[in-house]
């Protein structure tokens, strides 16, 4: 038996990482055997045109758009041969103007209260949320036959945080795009854009404020003028690739977004840095920049590039909540080895289990504190990375191998897995023993369940 499945998420050619991570989501669910048709309701916060696999158009900020989708999905179950399942892509904000928005909630019980198999991917999991974020996810519990998270240290906060049994929560790798980049010569790759002999550290990805570059050029500031000659300060380059989130650029008329560029340029200049910002990276003198910013919309083949080309990834982000990471994830996966900021998704991929503070060296990479301290704690990973080639060719060995097992193909997998299970549950009917009262005080130590942690 085949399922449809039907993903409610942002989408391409909207710009947003939550969009990236459903459509290739999608594209792995289409090369199962046991998965029929796929198919998006888009969330969309303009006019923009879609095509296939959507066939159902969002508006984020009407409820009224959000209950004629709801409509329309149950139809279109209601005259399939095949079982739908549909899975929201949770985020705050994603579902309204405001953080506070509780469409999601409504669609997901409208969907379950019709018998359709409704799951919730959580990309946001906070350890200290306002009543609204907590009743947001609690409702979603209630009103869905599970929860999906791309870390298992998820489960307990949960559990322990919001109430939220952890048999409805199943942890599920955030899948990687680079199938196959390690069979890339990475030489070849940086011979095409005039980086050959260079050590390339990079940022990829969308720009705003939280993910902490302002912190790193400082960093690569530090290192360079700590631990390189003038002559080996042109054989290393820090690249930073990717356009401006769209939400940034238009919030508050665009003044914060013009208002960190200043700040960005100010921080180079005061760092003596010399960069550049460029369309393209063929021609670029790299003997004369330190720091190159292709401020672009990064598509599949260029990102498959850049990850092919990287040295390090350097990702400062200044939120530790943060319970899943696209870019980090494709490093891992790709081979390469992350800075990274000590974030909750990071800590568990990089195999970090104690809160020491400083920069600390992983078997798949290296963890910094975030903001401030992160500046020295950057430039110490730089200076390790670079100046201990066999280390940092085992540890991209060590993050290779986590990587195999988080091909988006498995995750996919794993997901009709647990889609599967949850129907075996609701079609097992058996006699029920007799309902046990307790009548005394136990004797014995109560039993708890730990979610187990991934290495």
């Amino acid at each position: 038996m085949k399922h449809s499945i039907r993903l409610v998420s942002s989408y391409p050619p909207r710009v947003c990482g939550i969009g990236r991570f459903s459509e290739n989501l999608a594209t792995a669910l289409e090369r199962l055997s046991t998965v029929g048709d796929v198919r998006v309701a888009a969330i969309a916060d303009d006019d923009r045109s879609y095509s296939i696999p959507v066939d159902i158009v969002i508006d984020q900020y009407d409820p009224q758009s959000w209950r004629e989708a709801a409509s329309d999905i149950t139809a279109k179950a209601r005259t399939d041969d095949d079982p739908h399942v549909v899975i929201l892509q949770h985020e705050y904000g994603l579902d309204g103007k405001e953080a506070s928005g509780t469409n999601y909630v409504d669609m997901a019980k409208r969907l379950h209260d019709e018998g359709l198999l409704t799951l919730a991917y959580l990309h946001t999991v906070l350890r200290n949320p306002n009543a609204h974020q907590s009743r947001v996810l609690q409702a979603l519990a209630e009103n869905t036959d599970g929860l999906l998270v791309t870390l298992s240290g998820a489960i307990e906060i949960l559990n322990a945080t919001y109430g939220i049994d952890p048999s409805k929560v199943a942890h599920i790798d955030h899948g990687i795009r680079m199938r196959d980049i390690t069979k890339t010569d990475r030489l070849l790759i940086k011979q095409e854009y005039g980086l050959e002999d260079k050590f390339l550290a990079t940022t990829l990805g969308l720009l705003s404020p939280d993910k902490g570059v302002h912190y790193a050029v400082r960093a690569y500031a530090r290192f360079l003028d700590a631990s390189c000659t003038e002559k080996q300060r042109k054989d290393v380059v820090y690249l930073i690739a990717g356009q401006y989130h769209p939400g940034f650029v238009e919030s508050g008329g665009g003044e914060a977004y013009r208002e960190y560029r200043r700040l960005l340029r100010e921080t180079l200049a005061d760092s003596g840095l010399r960069y550049c910002e460029v369309e393209g990276l063929r021609g670029v003198d790299f003997d004369e920049h330190d720091v190159c910013f292709l401020e672009a919309y990064l598509n599949e083949d260029l990102l498959r590039a850049l990850y092919g080309a990287t040295n390090t990834m350097i990702l400062a982000y200044l939120n530790p909540e943060q319970v899943s990471s696209g870019i980090l994830a494709d490093t891992v996966g790709s081979g390469r080895v992350p800075i990274s900021s000590k974030t909750m998704y990071a800590k568990e991929l990089l195999g970090l289990e104690s809160d020491d503070k400083g920069a600390i060296l992983t078997p798949r990479g290296v963890l910094v504190d975030p903001a401030e301290p992160s500046v020295e704690q950057i430039a110490q990973g730089l200076d390790y990375l670079v100046f201990n080639e066999i280390e940092r060719f085992e540890m991209e060995q060590n993050a290779r191998a986590r990587g195999y097992e988080m091909r988006w193909d498995n995750s996919a997998w794993k997901l009709m897995q647990y889609i599967g299970a949850i129907e075996e549950d609701k079609s097992i009917v058996t006699g029920r023993g007799r309902e046990f009262t307790r009548k005394r005080e136990p004797q014995l130590q109560k039993l708890e369940y730990k979610p187990p942690r991934r290495r």
